[in-house]
């Protein structure tokens, strides 16, 4: 076994090391991908969007020498109509337009059949500073036409999912690895941080064991991560379909049984952390693990593994699902590798937390700091794993766990751990606390500190340090600040917002909660569309409203020039009979959640929370999805960005 262990780790090494250093040194300076629209009638867009290497900028259509040039191969199944165009303004230079971000153009075409591929190049040179390049070129290949578009019933227009011609993306691993550290800070993978080292704590008093033992722990992380990533893009390329379930993924991370399973596991957790009892198992298994101690330790170490993927998938969805995504666009190397990318950052941490218990074994166990240890574990236990009660009492609406009582909660249990921290409270197995250490007072006044900021939250603050953990502010019944968005403005609703009971914008911003209704309004008011794909379980989509969407310019821009949509793919609610969506299979959506999951992947092409489009008032989308970023200038952008693709839509 540790034979195969080494050999595989190896492999991942290497494989790792191909991943980040397989770029050349002298890319494109630009890099570009393709995409259709249908535009109705017959008609359909051509969108390629080339996006620029920091530092460097191009040219725009009409620059004289260095223009960017788009060349079509002559097909007679196609009729062009005019020429192409820009869909993003340049930057002037004079009478030259310089594009140093990225540039979108555009090119209508007719296909005589209904469908048609699309072939051309695209031929520009970059420049940055007073350096310029060579003339480069990117040949291109769009399937055009209605035999690959998707219509949703939920929705009055024909739209198609992105269809992406990209080379392989080196960038996306290096994301990958960079979003497998962080997600060891979000709310739902860090409680898993003192369950392994529970777990670990009684491992082999064998070094050499407990090492093997981590490091397979690791493994499985990773091969939990990957495998079923890449069986389910094998399968997908083998049968020739072009879209991935994943209804899975969204049933782990917010479906009431799951969750409440993992908070029951976490309150055990913490009852056994306090002293009240051991898990251990029943003497016949001991024995019988002793015989066979080499395979109950793997099954052991396995399902501890799959427990942590499972728990992990709420707050690691976005980079899950737009893996998803990509492997239904034709590719197949560029979604495994990625995965295998953000499985390895993701398990590092954890497998150096399975090695760390071993190192505690060999220390001298003076006085009972390490129950000390296990109590204080214990306390973060508690607190953390009501969210998962709080994922499933939102997407269900059961209204157990409102904002003031999940904070209650919070400043009671952390308010008790600092009071344990000072000696004021024992356990069973815990030592006498004879005078409090520097350590324990300096934890003690950091507890008490966070208490001291949770108490506002009580009478309305956003409190936006802890917005991805806490419930909505509109779930709270007491408020003093109207700046913490529940205090709606005067409706200017013309009819009754579908789901508006239950379902409510951050910030008093008004909105809908249904496409149809959304395209509705958008074309009463000659506005474009503010898509948000979100989820009542998405941690990140709660802390782009309370820390982008609270800024003053970006909530002005919404409120005035956009008509918004929000959908949950998460939501659980049976809609009428009426408003069911029936799928390509001849499923039957009956949820609010699954149709809107199922419109998201279909017309949107995107598959995580948060996303955000930004679509004509028929509905047809404008500009590239924009996912999770906290930089409010970028959204800012984005929102002017939507607002210019829709006047030139016009």
């Amino acid at each position: 076994m540790g034979k195969f262990v080494k050999i595989t780790l190896s492999i991942l090494s290497v494989m790792m090391f191909a991943a980040v250093s397989a770029q050349p040194l002298d890319g494109p300076t630009v890099t570009w991908t393709s995409h259709y629209e249908s535009l109705g009638d017959g008609e359909y867009e051509i969108v390629l969007t080339g996006k620029m290497k920091s530092g460097w900028h191009t040219y725009d259509l009409d620059s004289g020498y260095s223009s960017t040039t788009v060349e079509f191969e002559p097909d007679e199944s196609v009729q062009f109509d005019g020429t192409p165009y820009t869909l993003n303004e340049p930057v002037r230079n004079g009478d030259v337009g310089e594009f140093h971000d990225k540039i979108v153009i555009g090119q209508k075409v007719r296909p005589a059949g209904g469908s048609a591929t699309v072939k051309g190049t695209v031929t520009w040179m970059s420049c940055r500073g007073t350096e310029c390049g060579m003339p480069e070129t990117w040949d291109f290949s769009v399937d055009v036409g209605e035999t690959s578009a998707v219509t949703v019933a939920a929705a009055e227009t024909d739209a198609a999912p992105v269809k992406s011609s990209a080379p392989f993306d080196w960038t996306l691993v290096v994301e990958a690895i960079l979003w497998g550290f962080a997600a060891l800070l979000t709310p739902c993978v860090f409680p898993m941080v003192p369950m392994t080292v529970s777990f670990f704590m009684k491992g082999s008093a064998n070094k050499a064991a407990g090492r093997m033992k981590a490091l397979t722990y690791g493994l499985f992380i990773v091969a939990l991560y990957t495998v079923p990533i890449a069986v389910i893009i094998l399968v997908t390329r083998l049968v020739g379909g072009n879209t991935v379930t994943a209804d899975i993924f969204n049933w782990l991370a917010t479906h009431w049984l799951p969750n409440i399973v993992f908070f029951i596991v976490f309150m055990v957790f913490a009852a056994s952390f306090f002293g009240a009892f051991e898990i251990t198992l029943p003497s016949s298994l001991v024995n019988k693990s002793d015989r066979n101690s080499d395979r109950g330790g793997l099954v052991g170490i396995f399902f501890m593994a799959l427990t942590l993927v499972l728990v992990s998938f709420s707050c690691t969805g976005p980079i899950v699902g737009s893996v998803l995504i990509k492997s239904t666009a034709g590719e197949f190397w560029q979604p495994i590798i990625t995965m295998l990318a953000f499985s390895i950052a993701f398990a590092l941490p954890f497998t150096l937390f399975a090695l760390f218990p071993s190192l505690l074994k060999s220390l001298p166990k003076s006085g009972g700091w390490l129950n000390s240890v296990k109590v204080v574990l214990g306390f973060i236990e508690v607190a953390l794993g009501f969210k998962f009660l709080s994922v499933a009492d939102q997407t269900y609406h059961w209204g157990l766990l409102d904002r003031e009582v999940y904070l209650a909660i919070w400043i009671v249990c952390f308010s008790l751990l600092g009071l344990y921290l000072l000696g004021k409270l024992r356990f069973a197995h815990d030592s006498e606390v004879q005078y409090v250490s520097v350590t324990r007072l300096g934890l003690a006044i950091a507890v008490f500190a966070f208490v001291v900021y949770m108490i506002p939250g009580m009478f309305g603050a956003p409190l936006k340090a802890l917005s991805g953990y806490l419930p909505p502010i509109h779930t709270q019944d007491f408020v003093l600040t109207r700046d913490a968005g529940t205090v709606p403005a005067a409706s200017s609703a013309v009819e009754k917002v579908k789901y508006g009971d239950v379902l409510h914008l951050p910030h008093g911003l008004e909105g809908y909660f249904d496409l149809g209704q959304g395209i509705a309004a958008a074309e009463r008011e000659n506005k474009p569309l503010f898509i948000d794909i979100t989820g009542h379980g998405c941690v990140n989509c709660r802390e782009m409203e309370a820390r982008v969407w609270s800024d003053e310019q970006v909530q002005r821009i919404l409120r005035e020039e956009y008509v918004i949509v929000a959908l949950y793919t998460d939501d659980k609610m049976r809609v009428a009979e009426s408003d069911w969506v029936t799928t390509e299979a001849g499923d039957e959506l009956k949820t609010l959640g699954r149709i809107n999951s199922y419109i998201a992947r279909t017309r949107f092409g995107v598959n995580a929370q948060p996303n955000y489009i930004i679509a004509a008032s028929d509905g047809r989308q404008l500009l590239p999805a924009r996912g999770y970023d906290l930089s409010v200038d970028g959204f800012v952008d984005f929102l002017n960005e939507g607002i210019k693709a829709f006047n030139a839509s016009r």
